[in-house]
């Protein structure tokens, strides 16, 4: 099978490139960006992304290809977990 690169496009609109399987955690710090966390278990919702539209918990999901081959990612905000 082949390993594809997969571009991935941050809120701050930097653009990285991963694999199917990476950390959600470490292609965001390629990018500048920190994603929240919490529990690290996927109980707190501390981890929530927007993946082309789709919410997922960065802890406990890897990076996963598209037909598109393009990733949009949104960070979800929590006004409880805002200071």
């Amino acid at each position: 099978m082949k390993n594809s690169k997969i571009k991935i496009r941050w809120p701050n609109d930097n653009e990285t490139f991963a694999s199917e399987g990476d950390d959600w955690f470490l292609s965001a710090q390629k990018a500048g960006l920190a994603i929240p966390s919490g529990c690290l278990t996927g109980s707190c919702g501390a981890c929530e992304i927007d993946v082309n539209g789709e919410t997922i918990r960065a802890c406990i999901s890897d990076i996963k290809n598209n037909k598109k081959g393009l990733l949009k990612v949104s960070l979800t905000t929590d006004p409880f977990w805002e200071t």
